[in-house]
């Protein structure tokens, strides 16, 4: 596993589409950050953390909202002012989908980060 983050995004985006109701993922900081972020924002129900083979995993219950999902490589750095540009490109429409933000604020969406008037580095998208 080189990527982490892409490989979780890749299990939740598989599982949603096939109708699974849970999916198993690793277990690291900016995972849960963006399984908080999804959460928050009614794409997942919710996750809870175990151990398997000494190793810490994620129980992800997914809520089948989620019509697309990916991670977004390279991770292109963005100006305040650049956000309109990634979310043409990225979101189908104007409020039907959130773009994934690491900011030195913390990970967030894209309309907190316009509010905080932050800048960042593309994670993910989610729609």
């Amino acid at each position: 596993m080189v990527d982490i983050l892409a490989d979780a995004i890749n299990t939740i985006k598989n599982n949603e589409t096939v109708g699974k109701d849970t999916c198993v993922v690793a277990d690291t900081k900016l995972v849960r950050s963006v399984l908080d972020i999804m959460k928050k924002n009614n794409y997942i129900e919710g996750y809870e953390s175990y151990m398997q083979n000494n190793m810490p995993k994620l129980k992800v219950t997914l809520a089948k909202k989620i019509n697309n999902l990916g991670v977004i490589r390279p991770r292109f750095s963005v100006k305040m002012g650049e956000y309109q540009k990634y979310e043409l490109r990225y979101i189908p429409s104007k409020d039907f989908g959130i773009l994934i933000i690491s900011t030195p604020k913390g990970i967030m969406t894209n309309r907190d980060a316009k509010e905080n008037g932050v800048g960042g580095r593309l994670l993910a998208y989610v729609y």
